[in-house]
């Protein structure tokens, strides 16, 4: 729970620092993230300013790389009133306004009232951007991730949509031959379950039980593993070729139903996470959904909750 304190601000003189791996909170500090292969560079050059990285995400951390974006935080003191023309609303945690030079993510809860807890602004091509808390809502010397959720999904997400992949509700399974199985589904499908049945089964490595970027490699469809992942607490920095999909619903009994090709576009879609404010990003993300279900088999998976599914899915694929 966030503890609200009145206190005044003032940003002392800058200086860098080296990333430490080792480190849960350096001031400043120097972070790379890298998540399916998009490379954010989170610092702070306000001294006053303590990042932490939470626990799913350091999985995440590499050594210096040369970043996609850059994101500088620190600490903020923000005004009633906004400007900017509101391009969406999330209905829940955070507002989308677009300016001049930049766009603007500002994030409000009704705990501590109208003004922005935390507002993140990019410039148009977010290859840079600074993320600010507004000071006053926190105590003093309080350790703060700036790309908390959602705004850690939220970038990758519009970055991915730049061309460079889409991130779905799935859960992502790796086998001892490195075949990647992946088997969307919305909330209370069944991906926590059939992440469980994988789990303690020998080679097999779980990428995520919530959340899975995909991307073209060269001619390739690959699966990554995400930090965002579901009540499993399973999340890996990992990467494999996509070779097989599967739309979860819970049966009576176990099946596998073939799609056309515009169900398994239509059903991934409704998996996926687009950013709906901008057309060219939604352009791209229904292209490379119908690139990927041309590429990829796709099948309906009607599952019961025990480990013999597993043993249905492997017996179909071989007579397959």
């Amino acid at each position: 729970m966030i503890t609200p304190v009145r206190r005044s601000t003032s940003i002392q003189s800058r200086r860098d620092s080296l990333f430490d791996p080792e480190s849960r909170a350096l001031n400043p500090a120097h972070f790379f993230l890298n998540i399916a292969d998009v490379v954010i560079a989170l610092y702070s050059e306000d001294p006053d300013f303590k990042i932490e990285i939470d626990r799913a995400t350091r999985k995440f951390l590499v050594a210096q790389a040369d970043p996609d974006v850059r994101v500088q935080a620190g600490w903020g003191d923000f005004p009633e009133n906004n400007d900017g023309k509101k391009m969406f609303d999330s209905g829940i945690l955070w507002q989308l306004y677009s300016g001049d030079r930049s766009y603007r993510f500002h994030f409000t809860t009704p705990t501590l009232g109208s003004v922005p807890y935390k507002i993140a602004r990019f410039d148009h091509e977010f290859t840079s951007g600074e993320v600010l808390f507004h000071h006053p809502y926190f105590p003093s010397g309080e350790p703060l991730y700036p790309l908390d959720y959602p705004l850690d999904e939220i970038l990758i997400s519009i970055l991915l949509a730049r061309g460079k992949g889409v991130e779905v509700h799935g859960c992502g399974v790796v086998d001892s031959r490195g075949r990647g199985r992946l088997f969307v589904g919305k909330s209370g499908a069944g991906k926590t379950t059939m992440a469980r049945l994988w789990e303690n089964q020998p080679g097999i490595t779980i990428l995520s039980d919530d959340r899975i970027i995909l991307r073209r490699v060269e001619s390739t469809i690959c699966m990554y593993g995400t930090p965002w992942h579901g009540e499993a607490d399973l999340a890996s920095p990992e990467k494999t070729p996509l070779t097989e999909l599967y739309f979860l619903t819970k049966g009576s009994k176990n099946e596998i139903v073939s799609l056309r090709i515009s169900d398994g576009v239509g059903r991934l879609f409704a998996c996926s996470f687009p950013p709906y404010y901008t057309q060219e990003g939604l352009d791209f993300t229904l292209g490379f959904l119908e690139e990927i279900v041309r590429a990829i088999p796709c099948h309906e998976l009607k599952f019961l909750p025990d480990e013999k599914v597993l043993g249905f899915i492997l017996e179909e694929e071989y007579f397959r």
